[in-house]
């Protein structure tokens, strides 16, 4: 890797456009939404039983758009039952986006929110600092597990931080979709990434295993519109390379020779639909 190629994740600002326009060309959204609809009451259908109240903890909930969706499921199969929402997330933007969505929507009387503007890793260590392990009835980290230095821990950490009954949900990438097959192949350019960029859904299930944590396994099947990738110069086309590739001006900051690689690698039909140009991300 050349010096001057650094993780997208170390400019906030473009990380947000890129994530933003991620979700423009996605069905990311979609499917989560499909997701929490027919699975998770199915998944919170105990953690409040016989509780006067229950606390949620989301990790690196962004704007709260997914935040809310699943504490409206949580209502509904609680009705009138106090929740405590914690929401862990280091974009002070994204937690004023958060606020505003919480201030425009109805129904939310019986949630209390407390926002923690820092990482995950932050999180943690305030809690061990105190000494004073809140306990959580339901833990969500969707797609943040690539930004934690050690993944192990990190899932070690909040699994215990579950309550009697608790659930804590990860959604991460498909050890068998098209961004692994990408990954597979261009790891080794991540390599002095202060992230974890790469894990899959197969390294947590082999985590999840030494540990001898009982999980279950769900499929969200989610494309991205990649066809501006491939138009030279393009504004668009570079953020979502810069995504796909977790790195900051990935199109002018890395060997041309490598630009080109990825770009047919891209083209492939193990990374993608020819005829659509879409990526799988389950």
């Amino acid at each position: 890797m050349t010096s001057s190629m650094r993780s997208l994740y170390s400019d906030k600002s473009r990380y947000l456009k890129a994530f933003r326009l991620f979700l423009e060309r996605s069905t990311e959204h979609e499917c989560m939404q499909e997701f929490i609809e027919k699975e998770l009451p199915t998944i919170i259908s105990s953690i409040g039983r016989e509780k006067s109240s229950i606390n949620v903890l989301g990790v690196g909930s962004g704007a709260g758009e997914i935040d809310l969706k699943m504490l409206s499921q949580i209502q509904a199969h609680y009705p009138g039952v106090p929740i405590n929402n914690d929401v862990v997330e280091p974009s002070s933007d994204q937690i004023t986006n958060y606020k505003e969505l919480v201030a425009k929507t109805s129904n939310l009387g019986n949630i209390s929110f407390t926002w923690h503007n820092k990482t995950s890793t932050e999180f943690e260590n305030e809690i061990l600092e105190k000494k004073e392990e809140k306990k959580y009835d339901f833990i969500h980290m969707i797609q943040m597990i690539y930004y934690v230095k050690d993944v192990s821990n990190t899932v070690k950490f909040f699994k215990n931080l579950l309550a009697p009954n608790g659930k804590l949900l990860i959604i991460l990438i498909s050890g068998n979709s098209g961004w692994d097959t990408l990954w597979k192949k261009y790891c080794q350019y991540f390599a002095s990434y202060d992230i974890c960029s790469t894990i899959t859904s197969f390294d947590l299930r082999k985590i999840l295993d030494v540990e001898g944590a009982k999980y279950e396994q769900y499929k969200l099947p989610s494309v991205m519109d990649i066809s501006e990738c491939f138009i030279q110069g393009n504004r668009n086309g570079e953020l979502l390379v810069d995504f796909l590739m977790e790195t900051h001006n990935f199109c002018t900051t890395a060997p041309t020779h490598l630009v080109e690689a990825l770009l047919e690698d891209l083209k492939l039909p193990g990374c993608s639909d020819k005829k659509d140009g879409k990526i799988g991300r389950a």
